[in-house]
């Protein structure tokens, strides 16, 4: 295992393995696991949990976003890097205390299904997602937008 290009790392994706997106040097300089969310298992979830130990965030597109009517978590962010960190949020059917990696997968394949509605979801959760900018990469380089 090594770097991949960026064709390996599309492949991977497609065929519903993690990757560690990399952000630049001069930013946060860490590594996330990452996978296409409508690929996520409750075993992704556990293994995330326990090997990576941070938070477990679903990036979303704006208008996905904004669909689900999600409002950011603050309205002055004041964070280093500005992540855009919107209300957690948990299915509303389907799951029992939330927190299980069961639970959390549920809740990822709910929010971006492409009949999710925000009557789907409930605040405040056990998963945190993340609002990316349009325009992505290209207007802020951060994992969020990758």
């Amino acid at each position: 295992m090594g770097i991949s290009n960026i064709e390996g790392a599309l492949e991977d994706l497609r065929q519903g393995k993690m990757i560690i997106l990399v952000d630049d040097e001069d930013r946060e300089n860490e590594g996330d696991l990452t996978m296409v969310a409508e690929k996520v298992t409750p075993d992704a979830i556990n293994f995330m949990a326990k090997y990576a130990r941070g938070l477990i965030c679903l990036s979303l597109d704006p208008d996905i976003a904004e669909k689900l009517k999600l409002p950011l978590m603050v309205h002055d962010n004041r964070s280093r890097f500005q992540t855009a960190f919107t209300v957690s949020i948990e299915a509303k059917h389907g799951v029992t205390t939330g927190i299980s990696a069961a639970d959390r997968a549920h809740t990822i394949l709910t929010a971006v299904s492409d009949d999710a509605k925000p009557d789907d979801l409930v605040q405040p959760g056990h998963l945190f997602p993340l609002r990316a900018r349009r325009g992505g990469v290209l207007f802020r380089t951060g994992q969020t937008e990758g």
